[in-house]
């Protein structure tokens, strides 16, 4: 499929609670179409020179190429860590109708 200008977001939180009431602002403003929250997932990283180990909750955001810009200054603004977790994968194929619609629910 030509021209797929979707990505999906990944962003890890403390917890399921704050995880969906960031999701909710980000689909609310339009910024994202699809918050997908992972609740329990297990994050295993160096931080401040010492090995962490601590469940959190993932989210998997469905946005366009261009409203990632503001999508990503608005997770930032939101978010509790100090440093979030937000990286943008792009999407090489996506069924159209989907495609479409994400694309409309972010306009």
């Amino acid at each position: 499929m030509a021209d797929v200008n979707a990505l999906v977001v990944l962003s890890t939180f403390p917890d399921a609670d704050k995880a969906a009431q960031i999701a909710r602002v980000l689909v609310d403003e339009r910024l994202a179409a699809c918050v997908n929250l992972l609740p329990a997932v297990r994050s295993i990283y160096r931080w401040q020179g010492a090995i962490q180990d601590e469940a959190e909750a993932l989210a998997v955001i469905k946005t366009t190429t261009e409203r990632y810009p503001a999508l990503a200054s608005r997770l930032a603004e939101l978010h509790p860590y100090d440093v979030p977790e937000i990286l943008a994968l792009p999407l090489a194929e996506g069924h159209a109708k989907y495609l479409a619609w994400l694309a409309g629910a972010v306009t």
